[in-house]
């Protein structure tokens, strides 16, 4: 169990083979890297399900190598035009995770550089399209790990700033904290070659601009996403887990999120947040053991708001009413009278 997917193995995979498993897609949520939050967001796992299944779906018929299988309904395997409802269940290939040594606060790859295949890779790989207001970059170059050269920028960007071109970043998977890389860091922890690291960026930009042509048509903005990477038993490159969905993407309209970053606005104002923040700058990997405040719920209106918000995305994005919910757009403008009083 994730923090807001659960997993039934049904086959596990082994050396050689891709076992088979049941992604349960959850209304729980995250934020800051928590873990579940007080409230379940109601219609969110239906919503992040169907999405996920349209965009596996698209892929497939561009000749990428997914884990999708399809969606289960009334015990059957269905793909997304054989459904009459959303569900929350989709079955998926599964592959080995090898977990980094921790020693010290110093995590050890080197198990890695003997795995020839069938194995998540240990990244998750960032798209950025524009630098929105809640951007991690810029809390990166406020403490000094980040600066524009990294990014390819000539100058300081400023808030809302649309990138000239895609912006690609890459961070840790499997550790307690998600912690930024740069490519050659990421290359070497993963024992990548130069052509499977090159075949990673090119398959995201090829995945930014799917994903981006899908959500203008549905009048959002892609501002950013990540994506997730395994080798197959054959170690080709597959994608694993999910994606183009509101908590994998940042997606905007009119510069309001569509996404948990909602949530993140209002819980960047409470004491927990703070206890949190200050909770990771003393100890980066065992954190949570230092927070004994636990986060409030959300404001009722709020949550109510924020499942919206999910169904509506999901009837934008893949064009078909799956849900009865209000229009998007007037979600989201009685979303920002909540969130900017």
């Amino acid at each position: 169990m994730g923090s807001v997917k659960d997993l039934r193995i049904i086959q596990s995979p082994s050396e050689h083979d891709a076992g088979t498993g049941h992604f349960y897609f959850s209304d729980r949520y995250s934020v800051f890297d928590w873990g579940e939050m007080p409230d379940l967001i109601i219609g969110k796992g239906k919503a992040l399900c169907i999405i996920g299944a349209f965009f596996f779906e698209k892929l497939e018929t561009l000749g990428k190598n997914t884990p999708y299988q399809g969606l289960v309904s009334d015990v059957k395997v269905k793909s997304l035009s054989e459904l009459t409802s959303p569900v929350d269940l989709m079955q998926v290939s599964l592959v080995r995770v090898i977990k980094p040594k921790i020693e010290n606060n110093i995590y050890d790859y080197s198990d890695y550089r003997n795995l020839p295949g069938n194995i998540l890779i240990p990244l998750e790989v960032i798209y950025r399209n524009s630098l929105p207001a809640g951007s991690s970059v810029f809390r990166r170059m406020q403490n000094g790990s980040l600066n524009p050269g990294d990014l390819g920028l000539s100058k300081m960007p400023e808030p809302n700033d649309i990138l000239p071109a895609p912006l690609l970043d890459v961070s840790t998977k499997l550790e307690v904290t998600d912690r930024y890389l740069n490519w050659q860091e990421a290359q070497n922890i993963s024992a990548l070659s130069d052509t499977e690291l090159s075949e990673i960026k090119n398959t995201t930009i090829e995945i930014n601009k799917l994903i981006s042509a899908v959500a203008d048509k549905a009048g959002l903005v892609n501002e950013d996403g990540k994506v997730e990477y395994a080798f197959d038993s054959q170690r080709k490159l597959m994608l694993v887990d999910i994606l183009g969905t509101p908590d994998e993407c940042r997606f905007t309209y009119e510069s309001m999120p569509v996404s948990k970053e909602v949530a993140r606005i209002y819980y960047r104002n409470t004491a927990w947040f703070e206890v949190i923040e200050a909770a990771k700058k003393r100890d980066r990997t065992n954190w949570k053991n230092l927070v004994n405040e636990q986060p409030p719920k959300l404001p009722f209106r709020l949550f109510e708001l924020i499942c919206q918000l999910y169904q509506g995305a999901c009837n934008e994005i893949t064009q078909k009413e799956w849900f009865s919910t209000p229009p998007l757009i007037e979600v989201l403008q009685e979303i920002q009278e909540q969130i900017n009083p």
